[in-house]
């Protein structure tokens, strides 16, 4: 009977320690660490929170370690990035083909597979600009939390808004009426 094949973290995890160890890289307990902590999540980290989740498990890690550790990978070509520098550059180590989904409230990034997504043709424009060694596309939205979140909001904000219409109108039928009413009685005298 065959086994089932391990889950896809632990297929990262032994690829990057393959390749790794091909390249001649010397494989520390911190490097294994943070390989290990890479591989095992789908959060697409950036440097400071990959230090301070292997940092539970190591006090004596190191950011710059971990930042040495990310960039060599990177510079082997076992791990990608994402982001701008700016926004704090995110490391990946899942280098199947896919997509990522980005929130634009709280920036979870998720990977999503779509042949749709993988066929499409690089524009000409795009190959004008240079040489075209991979495409993926990232789609930015809120995520499902953010998305309930703000429709929650919407609805509390346009049940508000509809009250405060109504009360608005109320007061002003209660003026006319009053107004009426004095008009009515000056009329009488």
């Amino acid at each position: 009977m065959r086994s089932p094949p391990p889950p896809p973290t632990e297929r990262r995890y032994d690829r990057l320690l393959a390749a790794a160890r091909g390249h001649g890289v010397a494989l520390t307990h911190q490097r294994l660490e943070i390989i290990r902590e890479l591989a095992g999540t789908e959060a697409h980290p950036d440097a400071k929170t990959l230090f301070r989740a292997v940092q539970e498990r190591m006090p004596t890690v190191s950011l710059d370690t971990v930042y040495r550790t990310l960039w060599m990978l990177h510079d082997l070509g076992l791990v990608e990035t994402l982001g701008h520098e700016r926004e704090g550059m995110r490391f990946e180590a899942n280098l199947d083909r896919h997509h990522h989904f980005v929130c634009v409230e709280c920036g979870l990034v998720r990977d999503f597979e779509s042949e749709e997504l993988d066929d499409l043709r690089v524009p000409d424009a795009v190959r004008r600009l240079g040489s075209v060694v991979d495409a993926r596309v990232e789609v930015r939205g809120l995520c499902a939390r953010h998305a309930k979140r703000r429709e929650t909001a919407k609805t509390t904000t346009g049940t508000k808004a509809t009250k405060s219409a109504k009360a608005t109108k109320a007061a002003k039928a209660a003026k006319a009426a009053k107004a009426a009413k004095a008009t009515k009685e000056r009329n009488r005298s």
